[in-house]
Order: C-alpha cells, then sequence, then structure tokens
C-alpha cells in the first residue's frame, strides 16, 4: 500500500478521508496523492422539448470559475493538512520511507476519471455516500469499485483515530470478498486481531470461513473464524456491522456486490446496507 489515490470533492466527509489516507501512509510509510475531478461542462443545454441549444458563454465561463475556486479551496486544504501532520509535499520519489503527498487534478465529465487515474495505485481512498446530504457521489464510488481494477478504502464521515489494528472479514465464499482479502493482506499481515465473520443468510458456494483463517493463519496472520446467523433481520449486513462494533473493529474487509447493483438496489443487500450505515472504514473490491 504504498502509493494511494485519495479523492477530494466538496463535501463534510473531507476530514475523516484526509485522516484515513493519512494513517494508510503512515502504516506504510507511503505516498498520497490527492485528486479532484473538476465536472466539465458542457457547451450544450436543454432547451426545451425541441431539443437542445448552446450554452451561453457567461454560464459556461461562471460554472468554470466556480469549479476553479472549488479546486483551489480542496488544494489548499489537502496541503495545509499533509503540512500540519508533517507530510512532505513532493511529486518526486523521496530516498526514505517517511510519508509523502502530491496534489493533482482533471476535468471530466461522468465519473469515470477516478477508477481511471486510480488503476496506476495500490489503493484509493473514497468517502462512503451519506443519505440526505450532500456528500460523496455513489457514481464515483461504484465507477472505482467496478472500473479501476483496484481495491478502494470507503470512509465513513466519522474521523478515524486508528486503522488496521482489529479487522473483520465478511466471508461470504464468493470471488469478490476473496479477491478483497488478497488485496488486504498487507493490512491483515500487520493487524493484531483478524475476525473471519460468515453469515449463514449471505453464503455462497465456496469455502468455509474457517478454511480461510486457517490459510491466513498460514501466512502468519492471527485470525479466527466466527460462523453466525442474522438472527431475524432482513438483511446480513447489520449482523456484520453489530459484529463489527462489538469487536471494536477498526477496519471491515468486504467483496463488494456478490449480487448485482440493480438486484441491491431493488431488494437490498449487504453491500447496499453496508455502504449506507457503517461507522468504520471498509476496504472493499469487486
Amino acid at each position: 500500500m504504498k502509493t494511494v489515490l485519495l479523492h477530494l470533492d466538496d463535501h463534510d466527509s473531507l476530514p475523516a478521508m484526509l485522516q484515513a489516507a493519512l494513517l494508510v501512509a503512515r502504516t506504510f510509510g507511503g505516498h498520497v496523492e490527492g485528486l479532484h475531478v473538476r465536472p466539465g461542462v458542457s457547451r450544450m443545454v436543454p432547451m426545451g422539448p425541441e431539443g437542445a441549444g448552446l450554452a451561453t458563454t457567461d454560464l459556461v465561463e461562471s460554472l468554470e470559475r466556480e469549479g476553479e475556486r472549488v479546486s483551489i479551496r480542496l488544494r489548499a486544504m489537502f496541503e495545509d493538512f499533509m503540512r500540519g501532520h508533517d507530510v512532505a509535499l513532493t511529486d518526486g520519489i523521496p530516498p526514505s520511507s517517511e510519508p509523502t503527498a502530491s496534489w493533482s487534478e482533471a476535468v471530466a465529465i461522468g465519473e469515470e476519471a477516478l477508477a481511471s487515474h486510480g488503476r496506476a495505485f495500490d489503493l484509493l481512498v473514497a468517502g462512503r455516500p451519506v443519505a440526505g446530504q450532500i456528500g460523496p457521489r455513489m457514481g464515483a464510488l461504484e465507477s472505482a469499485l467496478f472500473e479501476s481494477g483496484r481495491p478502494v478504502l470507503v470512509v465513513p464521515p466519522e474521523v478515524p483515530q486508528k486503522l488496521g489494528r482489529r479487522l473483520v472479514i465478511n466471508w461470504n465464499g464468493s470471488t469478490e470478498t476473496a479477491r478483497t482479502v488478497g488485496f488486504g493482506m498487507p493490512f491483515l499481515a500487520r493487524a493484531e486481531e483478524v475476525l473471519v465473520l460468515s453469515v449463514e443468510e449471505g453464503m455462497v458456494p465456496g469455502p468455509a470461513g474457517k478454511d480461510v483463517a486457517t490459510c491466513l493463519i498460514r501466512n502468519g496472520v492471527p485470525a479466527r473464524a466466527k460462523h453466525i446467523e442474522a438472527g431475524g433481520r432482513a438483511e446480513v449486513g447489520p449482523a456484520v456491522l453489530d459484529a463489527c462494533a462489538g469487536m471494536g473493529a477498526d477496519l471491515l474487509l468486504k467483496g463488494a456486490y456478490t449480487q448485482s447493483r440493480l438486484r441491491q438496489m431493488i431488494f437490498g443487500g449487504a453491500t447496499s446496507h453496508i455502504l449506507g450505515a457503517a461507522t468504520i472504514p471498509v476496504l472493499m473490491a469487486h
């Protein structure tokens, strides 16, 4: 986890995201690149049922100026935070293993920029969307999960004080969760305690949690397995989050969307619930 891409946008979850990225960089002696994707402004705007027309120059320039102001403010916040925590700002590769940081920005229409830029990084850090509030965009998060090919650390609005000491793996037997465990090995190798938690109602055909725990133990990870039932809950997600709280976990590893996104939107699912309710960072991959 030496290279971390931190997705920055204008919302209230930024302090938590900055802190999470800093914790990762300090743990692994890594580099954090802050990325702000400024929305591109289309030159076409709707003009009614008859079609579309050219946007006025004044409107386009006003939107572009506002985008520039947001970028300047976010860059200042990012760089002030890193300097305030003694993190050197550099685009180069330092000879030491101390954490470093740099800034970048892009202009794009749509949500794909984060995913495409993130393919060159070990880890993407994104905010957890918050219902009813201006916050991280679900489209950007899902693009990162489905299109980057990299793991994504999803950070809730709560500022984390530690990260990666006590971990829960929400094991359900799936390919997505197996991939997440593989991506998460740098965290698992440093953990003090790891619980491989499987919930009966959320399992798919695949290895049992105890088999995963055995494999981790052979890799030097202090893992144990636990198999539970959801206890009459309508979803698996609440059972997983209850177990995390009971253990005092500071990081959850979970495969993203074992069921399709459409099915989860209609019927619900563990990923949807956890993305809406988790209060600790969640490492996800698809």
